[in-house]
């Protein structure tokens, strides 16, 4: 439906719409309203035939232009409430249709599908309803109409109408939208599934922070993406907390840290992940990557980038270091006397709450951080190759310390006098 369909349905606001106060209930005086307009109008037709009862007419339309002002503080806000939230509820009626039409063996798909039927009648006919009562509300604005719907009171009357509706059924519109919600999200990760059909689902361990994937890659890149394969975990598991990944520019460090990052989002929301085989604990995520500076803000890019490693600090003590923290170019704002003590005190302060992770640096000073503590820290690179002006990757993960640079040559090639 998204594919033929554009997308405007206003879920927030139909959701405070239908928890706000009825304003406008009573049968029996939408009953008097509507016998007021009928006597009006019959006094109308037989004072026009017969040139009778122009009296009670007259009568009868100053009684009615009285009511609709005793209405009208009330009737004003009723309208201007379901104005925004009533946009494009066909879509939403034709999604929980299409919801309550299926026939599904899984147990969860049948329990949001009791969910749209639970109050007794279907939840599309009634959102259906809604949708009719609105586009006759909004039928006021036609220039044609505009002067006979003063005469019916037409927005008091839909207006009593709409909020009878939410009278009755506005309290199920929640459960109803967190429904479609669930089942719009499992139908992604089916459609995902279905899409990639080589992807494996993770094995999910609970003891500490442990992560191991191999032959892993981003799952945006074409097929022909290299992959390289990450072990993290405490020392039983013989695999370092603590990955310091350096290389020259354009050589996969950034892409290795969005790869983990979006394929661990991936596992734990249970998608399956672009690898051979993907091991994991319950883990957060805790990323700094690519950090701007805000003239808006008055923030530098040191500023924003420090914030942003505090609350992956904060987040790490408490889930007691079951997070897996990215940082790339660690503390690359300010110069590399302070960027060494800094970025060595934040990185054995993540380790120490048992916290794993990956962090990309230039600086090969801060790959002494690894000999400093070689169990839970090591050293790992890529390379480039810079050959008769080209420059080429192989994009494989390797151990130790990069000793290739490309900033010289790649500066050169263009034209940079260096």
């Amino acid at each position: 439906m998204g594919d033929q369909l554009r997308v405007g349905v206003h879920a927030s606001l139909l959701r405070q719409w239908s928890a706000t106060p009825v304003t406008l209930r009573g049968t029996a005086t939408r009953i008097a309203v509507v016998a007021l307009v009928v006597a009006m109008l019959t006094a109308l037709i037989w004072w026009l035939k017969t040139s009778q009862f122009g009296p009670a007419f007259m009568v009868l339309a100053i009684a009615q232009l009285s009511v609709a002002a005793f209405f009208h503080a009330r009737v004003v806000p009723v309208i201007e409430a379901v104005d925004e939230p009533a946009h494009d509820l066909d879509l939403l009626a034709g999604l929980l249709r299409m919801m309550e039409g299926e026939t599904f063996a899984s147990a969860r798909l049948r329990e949001l599908q009791a969910v749209v039927t639970a109050s007794g009648r279907r939840a599309s006919d009634a959102i259906g309803r809604l949708s009719q009562l609105t586009a006759m509300l909004s039928s006021r604005h036609n220039v044609m109409f505009a002067i006979p719907a003063g005469l019916l009171m037409w927005a008091t009357h839909w207006a009593f109408a709409i909020e009878a509706w939410r009278s009755r059924d506005g309290v199920h519109i929640p459960a109803w939208l967190d429904a479609v919600g669930e089942f719009e999200a499992l139908v992604s990760l089916a459609t995902f599934r279905a899409e990639h059909p080589d992807y494996v689902f993770p094995e999910l361990v609970e003891s500490g922070s442990v992560l191991t994937a191999t032959d892993m890659a981003h799952p945006t890149l074409p097929d022909t993406a290299i992959a390289n394969s990450v072990s993290l975990g405490p020392d039983k598991y013989d695999s370092p907390r603590l990955l310091i990944v350096s290389g020259s520019n354009m050589s996969g460090k950034s892409t290795l840290l969005r790869s983990l990052g979006v394929n661990v989002v991936l596992a734990e929301m249970g998608a399956p992940v672009r690898a051979t085989a993907f091991r994991l604990s319950p883990i957060g995520v805790g990323a700094s990557i690519r950090v701007q500076d805000s003239l808006t803000d008055g923030r530098s890019r040191f500023l924003a980038e420090i914030t942003r490693l505090k609350a992956i600090v904060d987040l790490a003590s408490a889930r007691q270091g079951a997070v897996l923290f990215l940082l790339d170019e660690i503390l690359g704002g300010t110069n590399s006397h302070d960027r060494r003590i800094g970025s060595e005190a934040l990185l054995v302060g993540l380790v120490a709450t048992g916290a794993i992770g990956l962090v990309t640096t230039h600086d090969l000073a801060l790959g002494e951080i690894a000999a400093r503590m070689p169990e839970r820290a090591r050293n790992v690179h890529f390379e480039d190759t810079f050959t008769d002006g080209r420059m080429t990757f192989d994009y494989q993960l390797r151990d130790g310390v990069v000793r290739t640079s490309n900033a010289i040559a790649l500066m050169r090639s263009i034209g940079l006098d260096v």
